[in-house]
């Protein structure tokens, strides 16, 4: 459906250097699918959005969308933003405070270069008005909505034009964190609904791991993993990844034998010997970093049996409600771990920790090459 290959896109800066923002970006979207690009500020999610819309000029690369490209730098084609009839939403939603819902929707219909009939419009817009919960207030001026409301006007004024793809940039930025949950949900069933291909932009790790078939994670204009939620979160490629997306234990380990049935790797690490998982072919004696996720280790008040099983001291803990946090000191090191509140170990006390090899992730240490 989307297919954006080799895409570099560049930009001086006010200060006249040169802006790496994109650099060698390759992805396909299928159709249907959500796929979000995520990353911190100033990794080139937007400018790579900006790109595919065609309100930024990349210096090479091609973009196609259904087989039909809208630029490529070898056939020297740039379809201008309006001919791709692409939906987008933005942070700022830009709603018209001089026309109601209604018209605020049907704006893009009334301007476009392909035109329709009064009751077309009609039909159109209370159809998506429809989609999106808002046929009940079609007559209510835009600025007496709420926040949540005029991001899913912005979303039917987008849909309205039933595009080929739908763009999407921080639109729920704005919004409470409560209100945001709520439209993450809204988005979702939206999506999944209407089947309409979606790239969405976010620096938001779990609203991108909530709304995506696929994420893609940016740093430095570059895309440093590309998988579904479950992987990127569960098996990060690359310590970037594992520290971006959600929080992580981080612990320098060397491999020291691999285990020849389960294709596990035993590794030597500051609080012993573990036996690790990885996505990499790795060989005895690489250095890694351990990536261990604090719901992932393990706490008990009774010693477990069997491997990457340790004795810690409960250095602190955190009472928050659903689960409580501890910080466990095992040797010099301390590990942040999720445990349920039935779990009363007190600081001071002993505990012990279980961590399964699965979800203990070896990630080759570039930082040792």
């Amino acid at each position: 459906m989307l297919k954006v290959t080799a895409l570099f896109t560049e930009y001086p800066n006010d200060r006249g250097q040169i802006v790496k923002a994109a650099q060698d970006v390759t992805f396909e979207v299928p159709e249907g699918k959500l796929f979000a690009l995520l990353g911190p500020s100033g990794c080139g999610k937007t400018t790579t959005l900006r790109s595919i819309a065609g309100l930024e000029k990349p210096r090479s690369g091609e973009i196609a969308v259904d087989d039909r490209v809208v630029y490529s730098s070898a056939k020297n084609i740039f379809i201008a933003p309006n001919k791709r009839t692409f939906g987008m939403v933005f942070q700022s939603y830009a709603i018209w405070p001089h026309m109601d819902v209604f018209q605020n929707a049907a704006f893009p219909l009334e301007v476009g270069t392909k035109k329709f009939s009064k009751k077309e419009i009609r039909e159109k817009v209370m159809r998506v008005l429809t989609a999106v919960d808002l046929e009940h207030l079609a007559d209510r001026e835009a600025t007496k909505l709420s926040g949540g409301q005029q991001q899913r006007l912005a979303l039917a004024r987008a849909l309205v034009m039933e595009p080929a793809l739908l763009l999407l940039d921080e639109p729920l930025s704005n919004l409470d964190a409560k209100l945001r949950e709520r439209m993450r949900f809204e988005l979702k069933r939206l999506q999944r609904e209407l089947k309409i291909t979606t790239v969405y932009v976010t620096h938001d790790q779990s609203e991108a791991l909530a709304l995506s078939h696929q994420i893609a994670v940016m740093s430095d204009g570059r895309i440093m993993q590309i998988g579904s939620p479950r992987d990127i979160y569960e098996r990060p490629r690359n310590k970037f990844v594992a520290d971006f997306v959600g929080t992580t234990n981080f612990l320098e380990a060397q491999i020291t034998s691999v285990e020849a049935e389960s294709g596990r790797y035993v590794v030597e690490s500051p609080i012993g010997k573990l036996a690790a998982s990885s996505a990499d072919v790795l060989r005895i004696g690489d250095k890694v970093v351990l990536s261990l996720r604090p719901e992932d280790v393990e706490l008990a008040e009774q010693a477990y049996e069997g491997p990457n099983a340790f004795l810690g001291i409960v250095d602190a803990k955190v009472f928050l409600g659903e689960h409580v946090e501890f910080q466990v000191k095992v040797g010099d090191r301390i590990l942040l771990a999720k445990a349920h509140p039935s779990l009363r170990t007190v600081p001071g006390e002993k505990i012990y920790i279980h961590i399964n090899a699965n979800k203990c992730v070896a990630i080759p240490d570039t930082s040792a090459q």
